[in-house]
């Protein structure tokens, strides 16, 4: 029973940390730390994989599908918003062609 509660006890630690950090984060600065969350979201998706390899009871691989569907949905998420506001910071405005405008 004390694993249980360590367990619990570790992942609301880390729930408030993860959201006292978060939330302290410049608006400037989230695009960067976004790619480096799909980075670390790309490891825990191959950690689910061996998990799911290493699964001996059907209890285990329900387990493991779900980590991995749930792992490749967030990586692939991470990536299209990242894209997303790589696209907000391009300029809307088109080049002159050469020839074309003053000299």
């Amino acid at each position: 029973m004390i694993d249980g509660f360590l367990a619990l006890y570790l992942f609301m630690l880390a729930a408030f940390t993860g959201h006292e950090i978060i939330s302290r984060v410049p608006v400037i600065l989230h695009t960067p730390l976004m790619s480096g969350s799909n980075f670390v979201h790309g490891i825990v998706l191959v950690g689910a994989m061996i998990a799911l390899g290493e699964a001996t009871t059907w209890w285990q691989q329900v387990i493991g599908f779900v980590g991995v569907f749930l792992g490749a949905g967030n990586a692939a998420g991470g990536y299209v918003v990242t894209e997303r506001m790589l696209e907000m910071f391009k300029s809307s405005k088109k080049p002159a062609a050469a020839g074309e405008g003053g000299k």
